[in-house]
């Protein structure tokens, strides 16, 4: 740069205007490189009150302002003095084999834990901000017995804010009911449908001794009145491990566990794969009004032994981390759903530009379930099983479902959570 300069301003006087400038750009530009080399580009933040909204699948992301994202489903138990906001006199929608303090369990540690993620607070939950959310709308719980657990939990914590009214049910055990919350013109349903998709359940006792799946066609209980429905949870999975056969464009394609049928057997992660996408499907083909879809994913059983052969889950208190490793069948259901979600979500997003207005999300609870052994009903499943001097080892267990209260409240605090982001981006 230095030779450069003295040759410029070496020159005789009568240089021309012309060659002066050429001298100085020889003399700004590498200045100029100089500037850049010792002082980087600066690149504005957002100001503070600038809001993004993160977009991902499998409930790791949440409406954030100038934070990451939120993934709510890596976290730990942590313990918490306060303990559950109801109980089994003040919620009466809580089903009697989920009642476990009524029917008398002595110990009340699993009551005192609440889950906290990594990366981000997960706030209490909050009744009244829910029904503000659910205000003339329907949210309809569909699946199996997980499905109603999760969905009896919400109305436990709501009641805490305006007790519901049921205003509907139908088939045998209640397995189709519709509460209305009436200040607030808010509908929740629960719909019984253990495997989505169209089936025939098992029925022993007249011989039939498995299920018949049609994994292309959408069960048509639920399926008829999603026009009707603003908020449609998913919860289910177990069932699809029992034995059944499977059927798809009228043709048997093979059945699992069933040595007497002359069927191919099949396993079942690719059908319950099918079914998972044959229900996203047709919730994408409804598109009436913004609608919201959530999956919550697969809650692993914590039987030490056979289910069948009383099996039981007597430990007190959470895993720790690391103690527990995922079986490899919780793990594979639970990356069906999130996989199948990822897809429905991606190609939604397609149509929402050509008018559609489906949202999909996961509510991953598959982690946080499996390290609470300590949350099932149990023999409590029973109201006071050793009252009549029964042994432990006599005595059936409950240790799919939870306690309520119990860890599946916290399902609910992420639900709230997902409903909060949903309502914004419906706004914006």
């Amino acid at each position: 740069m230095g030779t450069t300069f003295l040759q410029c301003t070496n020159r005789t006087n009568h240089l021309s205007v012309k060659k002066y400038i050429a001298c100085g750009l020889y003399i700004l530009f590498p200045l100029a490189l100089l500037h850049l080399c010792v002082s980087p580009i600066s690149f504005h933040a957002p100001p503070p009150n600038t809001t993004a909204t993160v977009k991902a699948v499998g409930l790791t992301t949440s409406e954030v302002t100038g934070q990451p994202p939120c993934n709510y489903s890596d976290g730990k138990w942590v313990v918490h003095s306060g303990g559950p906001v109801y109980d089994g006199t003040s919620c009466k929608t809580i089903r009697k084999g989920q009642n476990c303090m009524e029917h008398g369990r002595p110990d009340t540690g699993y009551l005192y834990w609440r889950w906290q993620p990594r990366s981000c607070p997960l706030p209490a939950f909050d009744p009244t901000a829910f029904l503000d959310l659910l205000a003339h709308k329907h949210l309809a719980f569909v699946g199996d017995s997980m499905a109603r657990n999760q969905l009896e939990s919400l109305l436990c914590l709501l009641s805490t804010a305006e007790e519901p009214e049921l205003v509907y049910r139908d088939g045998e055990d209640n397995k189709f009911r519709r509460w209305l919350f009436r200040h607030r013109n808010s509908t929740v349903s629960v719909f019984w449908s253990p495997f989505l998709v169209k089936g025939v359940e098992k029925n022993e006792p007249e011989g039939m001794n498995h299920n018949t799946l049609f994994l292309e066609t959408a069960d048509e209980r639920w399926a008829e009145e999603l026009d009707q429905i603003d908020i449609v949870l998913f919860s289910m999975g177990h069932w699809y491990l029992h034995p059944a056969i499977y059927n798809e464009n009228g043709v048997v394609i093979g059945c699992h566990h069933c040595p007497d049928l002359n069927h191919t057997e099949v396993g079942f992660f690719d059908v319950f794969r099918k079914a998972v996408r044959t229900t996203l499907r047709e919730v994408k083909r409804h598109t009436s009004g913004d609608k919201l879809a959530v999956v919550t994913t697969f809650s692993p059983a914590h039987f030490e032994g056979e289910w069948d052969k009383a099996g039981a889950c007597p430990k007190k208190e959470p895993y720790k981390e690391g103690e527990k490793e995922m079986e490899y069948m919780d793990a594979l259901m639970r990356s069906i759903e999130i996989e199948e979600v990822a897809a429905a979500a991606a190609t939604a997003e397609e149509e929402d530009s050509r008018g559609g207005n489906v949202k999909l999300e996961a509510l991953d609870v598959t982690k946080m379930a499996l390290l609470r052994p300590d949350g099932h009903p149990g023999p409590y499943m029973h109201p006071h099983p050793f009252s009549n001097g029964a042994a432990n080892d006599r005595v059936q267990n409950d240790c799919v479902h939870w306690c309520l209260p119990g860890p599946i409240d916290a399902w609910n605090e992420i639900l709230l959570q997902i409903l909060r982001r949903w309502k914004t981006e419906s706004k914006n």
